[in-house]
């Protein structure tokens, strides 16, 4: 996968969870969720945005872990959303999975990066 894939990647996935959170019931639980949701699935593709413009080799590094840490935190939130069945959604299940596949995809870049200081 190209960087310029993987950040298209990256921004439909932010996309599809704003729309998500768009569905969210207008309730404590569903204000709260939505927003760490939202924080962490777009701070993805910012954050890998800026590592490819990093000023150095450990700049880089740092933003793609960011980069790993939001994808996972992503995880967490729609599993959350998930479990508690605040939205009835097959969506849920196809943004958890791409959720994990990034946090995949930026753990290896990690790690390849830090392997290569």
């Amino acid at each position: 996968m190209t960087p310029e894939e993987l950040q298209a990647r990256c921004r439909r996935f932010a996309i599809e969870i704003i729309l998500l959170v768009r569905k969210f019931p207008k309730t404590v639980d569903g204000y709260v969720l939505g927003r760490q949701l939202c924080k962490s699935g777009t701070a993805i593709g910012a954050n890998y945005q800026s590592s490819r413009r990093a000023k150095s080799h450990a700049d880089f590094v740092s933003k793609i872990k960011v980069s790993e840490e939001e994808a996972d935190e992503s995880v967490y939130w729609l599993d959350l959303v998930n479990e508690t069945k605040l939205i009835e959604s097959s969506k849920v299940s196809e943004l958890l999975r791409e959720a994990k596949e990034l946090t995949a995809i930026f753990t290896a870049a990690s790690k390849t990066a830090k392997s290569r200081q």
